[in-house]
């Protein structure tokens, strides 16, 4: 925070927790406050969140110090505001892929490969890497990643299977378990490879394909009401 003359009363290390305040809302300017992240967020991807500061980040948004911190508590707080954003963005991203008007082997496919494209891009990894690299110092970071907001990939993809349940295409008693085990299997294979550098290179879209349509098969294998799977791999990976 700041004092009246705009200096600084504290430093990020003399604040470690995480506080989800929403400073001052009835007075933000939604577009100041993504300035600010757009900018925050190309000093956390060029430096990592332990060498970023404060005044990069100031520097790169184009803001004074004492805007920023009339919007963020402090470098965790905006770091933490900034991956909520990004998660946000992927979720409104498969959100849209998930019409329960075309047969679900194609709506899995789209939502599928989508976020499978998503988790594994470097910007999403180098993101994760930071969000581990600080849990030790700062475990409340990890923490509001995983509980921040309702709606995410789990949230919207539980919706959908629920609606699909409700229809007779899907049977299946949780659909909360069901949601995640499909999109632990779109990535089974290539985000723990890339998150622990073991696979340097983004994957290839065939090999993004060809995941989706395994996860596909055994997904409909062990939900689909009738069998649905036969052509996965003929329709959907050439």
């Amino acid at each position: 925070m700041v004092s009246d003359t705009g200096s600084e009363m504290h430093t990020t290390e003399d604040t470690l927790a995480i506080p989800h305040t929403g400073r001052r809302v009835a007075g933000e300017d939604p577009a100041k406050r993504e300035q600010i992240l757009d900018g925050a967020k190309r000093v956390f991807m060029e430096q990592g969140f332990e060498a970023a500061s404060m005044n990069d980040i100031t520097r790169a948004a184009g803001v004074s110090k004492g805007t920023i911190y009339v919007y963020f508590e402090n470098k965790e707080d905006l770091f933490g505001y900034m991956i909520e954003r990004e998660r946000g963005r992927i979720t409104e991203t498969v959100r849209h892929a998930l019409d329960s008007r075309k047969p679900i082997a194609e709506t899995l496919w789209e939502f599928g490969t989508l976020f499978a494209t998503h988790m594994t891009a470097d910007h999403t990894i180098r993101a994760m890497r930071m969000v581990i690299a600080a849990n030790h110092r700062l475990p409340m970071l990890c923490s509001r990643f995983f509980t921040a907001t309702p709606i995410n990939p789990v949230s919207v993809l539980q919706a959908y299977l629920d609606r699909q349940v409700t229809e007779g295409t899907v049977v299946c008693d949780d659909t909360v378990q069901a949601a995640k085990q499909f999109i632990e299997l779109t990535t089974v294979g290539l985000f723990k490879p890339r998150i622990f550098g073991a696979m340097e290179e983004v994957p290839t879209a065939a090999a993004i394909e060809k995941n989706v349509a395994s996860a596909i098969r055994v997904f409909l294998a062990a939900y689909g009401a009738k069998a649905q799977t036969p052509a996965v791999d003929d329709e959907f990976v050439k």
